[in-house]
């Protein structure tokens, strides 16, 4: 008895070494370098979507600070006698004020509040920075007194300072408040301590530690991508919902208190999350951008209008919502203006602005997008004369043109023809799809024609649909980022014809989103790295210098038996790179062999797995899906992995 249930046990064993040996793949890595891989391969797209912007990465505390927004009042809460004016401004581009005068009673004050966006994020020991631009109400005042305080969740002031105005001319005010304690929600008071009344304006409150105007945890967010092109401003933004709120870089830079209010597309645009106190104070404008860029270690990648308003929302018919060819010049001259201001000398009218602005350098700007993602006829006829211009002006700019929305079917193909002809040097495609479409297209580009434009995968994300089936209601969980780093495999075995490629969107704060998935997600007081982020950093960590080809049986590895994989030389460090995506429910054994290697040195793995489809990193629980590191002897020349079931590696060695 006890023999046979030895035999059988042993029959088994056998049978799993079978099914074990049937199930090992052999991967092939040729070790010559081939194709670069450019430095700007993976990177970051900015569009000021879901409070990007103004309420998130710019660090302004203050909502509608220059009361400039259309219900000039909007974000404050007054008590007293509290009025708006507009007559000699501090600021022509931004005129509005208010004016605080004395209540008339001795037990009745005068004053303003304001919540900042979904409240104002109040951190222990940390110093506030308040600012406004003041002046007295009476040319013959003498003497007024103002005090600002910024108050707990429980209305307890927690610091207070005072001000004195003595002079009716505008002048700015700065005193620094600091927080004994750590508030979610908090709000900023300003009280009229005298019978004097006041003119204030550009009311402004930043935390001490913010960097150049931006909140340093997102920054630093943004930084540990280690991305090599930073896209920016948008996305729809660019186009406006019409041309009048499309956005325009030089509204964006010189002083920011002169930097004029701009409606933001995305304040009306979903009905199910409206948000009507939506603006654009351009604080975060141009300028930031381009210092952000270079922080970061990005190549910067402006995007401007290029004279169609959103598509979507305007007819091809309304004049109103496009520019007619022949009168184009003054957006070609924006672009043309833009290049001078981002590498100009000092003695030219922009770049003496850079360098008026705190940039005597240049910031070395090589590529330039015109149109977001436009599509028909309209599109590349009136790119044809910024081509034209910039071409013959800046001859070593890059241009990025646009394949319209979708990432197939009669617009993309004729949008590709278009760009064919006009010889842009980068197509900018788009393709929001659920995980399916991205590990199925993991081999989009393997016969894409390797003569003309270059690819630009501008934005993307994988979608997976949530319990309505809608996918913009998907969250940032663990099947979406396996499928986008499956898919990725392709883009860097393809980076011959692939240049650059950016996750879209970038942020959005938790109480103020209309679109999801994205990449990092913040309060007012912390953020939280997607486990999207994660297969991004990697992607940008490791992105080596040159392909390798990775091949199973003479064939690319995209797909077969549930797993991707792509190979690197990283030419600096001496170290192969090979990336591989296990999207199947079981683990497999991979056998590497390194052709033309001897000596391998111990392999260094980083694994980056959740056993759950879908797990996703939370502001509560930031660290459910993090990246994991071991080690693993080679042999010769081959390394032999177990790649668990629903996991993402990069093995460096």
């Amino acid at each position: 008895m006890k023999q046979r249930q030895f035999l059988t046990t042993l029959a088994a064993t056998l049978m799993m070494s079978l099914g074990a040996q049937a199930q090992q793949h052999q991967f092939t890595v040729n070790t010559k370098p081939g194709a670069p891989v450019q430095s700007t391969m993976y990177g970051i797209f900015f569009e000021d979507i879901n409070f990007g912007a103004d309420g998130g990465l710019y660090a302004e505390m203050v909502e509608n600070r220059s009361f400039e927004f259309p219900d000039r009042l909007m974000g404050w809460g007054t008590f007293g006698n509290v009025t708006v004016s507009d007559v000699k401004p501090a600021f022509d581009r931004n005129p509005h004020y208010v004016t605080l005068e004395s209540a008339g009673h001795h037990q009745k004050v005068t004053g303003l509040e304001n919540r900042g966006f979904f409240g104002m994020g109040l951190k222990k020991d940390m110093t506030y920075d308040f600012t406004v631009y003041a002046r007295l109400h009476n040319l013959q005042g003498k003497e007024a007194k103002i005090r600002v305080e910024i108050v707990d969740d429980q209305d307890v002031p927690i610091d207070r300072k005072s001000i004195t105005i003595g002079n009716n001319k505008w002048q700015k005010y700065t005193v620094q408040l600091k927080s004994n304690k750590t508030v979610a929600k908090g709000l900023m008071r300003i009280f009229l301590e005298s019978a004097e009344a006041v003119d204030l304006d550009h009311v402004s409150l930043f935390p001490g530690d913010n960097w150049n105007g931006l909140r340093a945890d997102l920054v630093k967010d943004l930084e540990d991508l280690h991305p090599g092109i930073f896209r920016f401003p948008g996305g729809c933004i660019v186009e406006g919902t019409d041309l009048e709120t499309r956005y325009q870089w030089k509204h964006s830079v010189g002083a920011a208190e002169d930097r004029p209010l701009n409606e933001n597309r995305w304040n009306y645009t979903f009905p199910h999350r409206l948000y009507p106190n939506y603006y654009q104070t351009y604080g975060l404008g141009f300028y930031e951008y381009f210092l952000l860029a270079e922080k970061i270690g990005a190549e910067p990648l402006p995007v401007l209008s290029c004279g169609l308003a959103c598509q979507y929302q305007n007819g091809d018919n309304d004049k109103n919502a496009h520019v007619a060819v022949d009168d184009l010049q003054t957006y070609i001259d924006d672009a043309l203006d833009l290049i001078e201001f981002a590498n100009g000398d000092v003695t030219t009218k922009w770049g003496k602005l850079r360098a008026d602005m705190g940039h005597p350098k240049p910031f070395n700007l090589k590529q330039i997008g015109i149109g977001n993602e436009q599509w028909g006829p309209m599109y590349p006829e009136r790119l044809k004369p910024f081509v034209e211009q910039i071409r013959a002006k800046y001859p070593n700019i890059k241009i990025c043109g646009s394949s319209g929305p979708t990432a197939g079917g009669k617009d993309f193909d004729y949008g590709w023809q278009e760009m064919r002809k006009l010889n842009v040097d980068l197509v900018d495609e788009h393709y929001y799809c659920p995980p399916g479409w991205f590990l199925k297209n993991a081999g989009r580009y393997d016969n894409y024609d390797r003569k003309g434009p270059k690819v630009f995968a501008g934005e993307y994300a994988s979608h997976v649909a949530g319990k309505d089936g809608e996918p913009t209601v998907a969250k940032n969980n663990w099947e979406a980022a396996l499928s986008e780093a499956a898919f990725m495999t392709g883009l860097e075995r393809n980076a011959d014809v692939v240049w650059q490629c950016t996750y879209a969107p970038l942020f959005a704060h938790v109480d103020g989103w209309q679109w999801r998935p994205d990449l990092i997600w913040f309060d007012n007081l912390k953020s939280v790295r997607s486990v999207n982020w994660y297969v991004q950093m990697l992607y940008g960590t490791y992105k080596g210098t040159n392909v390798l080809q990775l091949t199973e049986n003479g064939k690319p590895v995209e797909g077969e038996d549930g797993l991707y994989a792509s190979a690197v030389y990283d030419k600096p460090t001496k170290k192969f790179i090979v990336k591989i995506a296990n999207a199947s429910d079981q683990p497999k054994q991979v056998v590497l062999n390194f052709k033309g290697a001897k000596n391998l040195a111990t392999a260094q793995v980083i694994s980056l797995h959740a056993d759950d489809k879908q797990a996703t990193n939370s502001l509560e629980q930031p660290n459910n899906v993090v990246p994991k590191e071991s080690e693993l002897q080679a042999n010769g020349s081959n390394l032999t992995l177990t790649i668990p079931a629903q996991t993402f590696q990069v093995v460096r060695l």
